[in-house]
């Protein structure tokens, strides 16, 4: 593919690009997820999620070859770090005290949203590495102070290396339906107290722990190899909720156990509506209990009710909902994505259903009722319809007692100012011994079982 043939286009909405080929590529790339659908993207702009006047302004960059897309990515200049859960306050603060803007900045990423998968969408690796350059160049172009790929794909960040990005890897905790077995590639949190390697948010607040190179990122759905196999061969799934408990270590099992008897205890029971059986009271309710979490931590919610009124309207299909429910009335919500592509370029199967962890909230306070409404009917659900993965999103080492095995997650940076760039390199490789501390550190606290 000669890049002369490629035109390049810049466009201030999604709306402006047509959603099929914008879907169509998504459906051909190693890693999607459901928040990379036009769908996803243009309701956050359209229900004032994500907009200039929330410090998003997007810059949706296409490259097309006569009337076919190529290659694509959401792309947005930033006038601030929230909303992305890969925490750059220190580069920010390094660049205000010495009298350098570091907003705007460009961000190509989902906002709100850290689910790893696919960035730079395109049809071949050519496609992306030309997709990368022109990111470069029009970052430069219009003067931003850096660039950032966040949660971004294995082939995403090999391109973004060969152009000379610096890459960083974060953590997070996902749950695989699987036997207990410990692969080598497992990865990990770092050890507490490891957290000064890593920086902090403004005020003081400390930030997600990170990990050092040498591991391998998330497989693409479907991926069985993955996932785990027992002696024997094959991988082998959870046959129910106790099968899966009895694979924990006894002090684990004993803890899960006590915390579901107790919010059964408390009179509460579940019940879980998918796709369009989730009604227009159901998703009120849901925000009501979405709303109260962010105003009982002094914000307002990122994600408005018009929103998910969108999600209703154009990909029901992708969400799941947990309703509490104490002496017939709601008390708490939790919302799930749910995604499966049939098949990827690259011949990946992603028949199997993956599910995320997105958003909880409650009216009324139960003990263990988080971990009830986020974590075991979830999975619970999960291995009653065969989900390969659920994700557990950003941060929480307290998900690991819960059988969420840490993954690392990763990103990539360029920084404008050469001095800038070479002290953040610097600090990545740093940060990156520390990591590697931390690995040894986690992969000892296993919550799973290693012998019958």
């Amino acid at each position: 593919m000669t890049e002369a043939a490629i035109i390049t286009r810049v466009s201030d909405s999604l709306q402006d690009i047509d959603a099929a080929a914008w879907n169509a590529l998504l459906a051909l790339q190693h890693h999607p997820t459901p928040f990379m659908r036009h769908e996803y993207l243009a309701a956050l702009e359209a229900s004032g999620s994500a907009t200039p006047r929330t410090g998003w302004t997007p810059r949706f960059l296409t490259l097309w070859r006569g009337d076919d897309l190529v290659a694509a990515c959401p792309l947005y200049l930033k006038s601030h770090s929230y909303g992305e859960y890969v925490f750059d306050w220190a580069w920010a603060n390094a660049h205000a005290e010495h009298g350098l803007p570091y907003y705007p900045k460009a961000l190509v990423a989902v906002p709100f949203t850290p689910v790893p998968g696919t960035r730079l969408m395109a049809r071949d690796a050519l496609a992306r590495a030309a997709l990368v350059r022109v990111l470069h160049v029009w970052c430069e172009n219009e003067g931003v102070s850096s660039l950032h790929v966040l949660f971004a794909a294995d082939e995403d960040l090999e391109a973004c290396a060969q152009a000379g990005l610096l890459l960083r890897q974060t953590v997070q905790f996902h749950w695989t339906n699987r036997a207990p077995t410990l692969g080598t590639g497992v990865s990990s949190l770092p050890p507490e107290g490891a957290l000064a390697a890593v920086g902090s948010a403004p005020g003081g607040g400390s930030v997600a722990p990170t990990l050092g190179p040498g591991v391998s990122s998330l497989p693409p759905e479907g991926t069985l190899a993955a996932v785990g196999s027992v002696p024997g061969g094959g991988s082998v799934a959870y046959r129910d909720f106790d099968d899966f408990l009895s694979r924990l270590a006894q002090d684990k099992r004993k803890k899960i156990r006590q915390e579901r008897r107790r919010v059964q205890d408390a009179g509460v029971t579940f019940r879980w509506l998918r796709g369009t059986d989730i009604q227009a009271r159901d998703w009120d309710f849901f925000y009501r209990c979405y709303e109260r979490t962010y105003l009982e931590h002094g914000n307002p919610p990122y994600l408005t009710r018009d929103f998910f009124q969108r999600m209703a309207e154009h990909m029901p299909e992708a969400w799941l909902l947990f309703i509490a429910e104490r002496q017939g009335q709601p008390i708490a919500s939790s919302l799930i994505a749910v995604s499966a592509y049939p098949s990827s370029a690259g011949g990946q199967n992603h028949s199997e259903l993956v599910a995320y962890g997105r958003y909880w909230g409650a009216l009324e306070r139960v003990d263990c009722l988080h971990f009830e409404a986020c974590y075991y009917q979830p999975l619970q659900w999960c291995i009653a319809h065969g989900v390969l993965r659920f994700e557990g999103g950003a941060q929480g080492e307290h998900k690991m007692a819960r059988a969420l095995l840490p993954v690392p997650t990763h990103s990539a940076h360029w920084l404008a100012h050469p001095a800038f760039a070479d002290a953040v390199d610097r600090y990545l490789q740093r940060e990156t011994a520390g990591m590697e501390q931390y690995l040894e550190h986690l992969q000892a606290r296993s919550p799973l079982r290693t012998h019958a």
